[in-house]
């Protein structure tokens, strides 16, 4: 584990630092894996935002009411096991949530704050965020579909986490890698994940070749023609 954790703190700077998710998802093309951008909507609050970290799914789903038939395991907790999720988040990790309808928020200002004292790396919201201002003056990366105040407390659970997750048809594992920045949120898989990054890098060093060429006159055709990238 302190391999896996020191292998990260070397290469979560260095994908920060070179790549940017057009170049990693072309790459993610060229190896067939051609469905690993989260949908469009999923923005971060903060556009200059960069993140990168492991995948710490968590699932959620919707209540209705607390009539006194309810009898479940979380029938008294208010947001389910929310604060259990939280309280596992790890160093590098990524809370990452899907399940809930668009009917509430997912995450807020306090999360944040407790995410943050455990050094996870942000959070990924297939849905709403609130206290934003909050969240942007910690400087917590928050990438989410929006901003909306309504809780979730009477309305929304967490039932599980570190499960698997689809979000929009794209498969999260827990461990997966996560690049994420104003142009979209990429999931990695553990098993690819070497190979993307080390061609991806190469891919940006190629374009960096291709752009002076080009501003030093060479057309976009002979350019590709040449280098085989644009």
């Amino acid at each position: 584990m302190a391999d896996a954790a020191t292998d990260d703190a070397r290469l979560f700077p260095l994908m920060k630092d070179k790549l940017f998710t057009a170049v990693i998802g072309d790459v993610l093309d060229q190896m067939g894996l051609i469905r690993q951008f989260l949908p469009a909507g999923i923005a971060p609050l903060d556009p200059d935002t960069v993140l990168v970290g492991r995948a710490m799914p968590v699932l959620e789903a919707d209540v209705f009411g607390s009539g006194s038939e309810a009898s479940g395991p979380l029938t008294d907790k208010p947001f389910g096991m929310m604060l259990e999720a939280l309280d596992d988040l790890r160093p590098g990790e990524i809370y990452i949530a899907s399940g809930a309808s668009a009917r509430y928020a997912l995450w807020g200002e306090l999360m944040s704050t407790r995410a943050q004292q455990l050094g996870a790396a942000g959070a990924v919201l297939d849905g709403y965020v609130r206290d934003s201002r909050g969240i942007r003056r910690l400087g917590f990366p928050a990438f989410c579909r929006g901003v909306y105040a309504q809780d979730q407390g009477a309305r929304g659970k967490v039932v599980d986490w570190r499960c698997g997750l689809e979000i929009g048809g794209i498969r999260v594992d827990p461990g997966d890698l996560i690049f994420a920045d104003l142009e979209g949120v990429l999931i990695i898989p553990r098993a690819a994940e070497q190979e993307a990054v080390r061609r991806a890098l190469e891919k940006v060093e190629a374009e960096n070749v291709v752009a002076e060429a080009i501003a030093g006159g060479m057309s976009a055709t002979d350019a590709y023609r040449t280098f085989g990238v644009m």
